[in-house]
C-alpha cells in the first residue's frame, strides 16, 4: 500500500469553495440554521442578541 503526503493551504480556496465541499460531504455550514436566524432577524431590524450569544457559546464555549 502506497502512502502520499500532501500539504494543502486552504487559503487557495474560496468560502464557497469551502462550504460546497462540506455540503458534497453531507455537512452544512449552518446544520441548525442559527446562522440563518440571525441573517434573518438582523434583516428585518429584529433583535438577535440571544442567537449571537447562543452561536458565540456554541464555537467558543464560553462568555466574556
Amino acid at each position: 500500500m502506497a502512502y502520499v503526503e500532501v500539504e494543502v493551504n486552504l487559503e487557495d480556496f474560496d468560502t464557497e469553495e469551502l462550504i460546497q465541499e462540506l455540503e458534497d460531504r453531507g455537512h452544512s455550514a449552518d446544520p441548525d440554521g442559527l446562522l440563518t436566524r440571525i441573517y434573518e432577524q438582523r434583516r428585518l431590524g429584529h433583535s438577535y442578541q440571544h442567537e449571537l450569544d447562543e452561536l458565540i457559546w456554541r464555537v467558543l464555549g464560553r462568555m466574556n
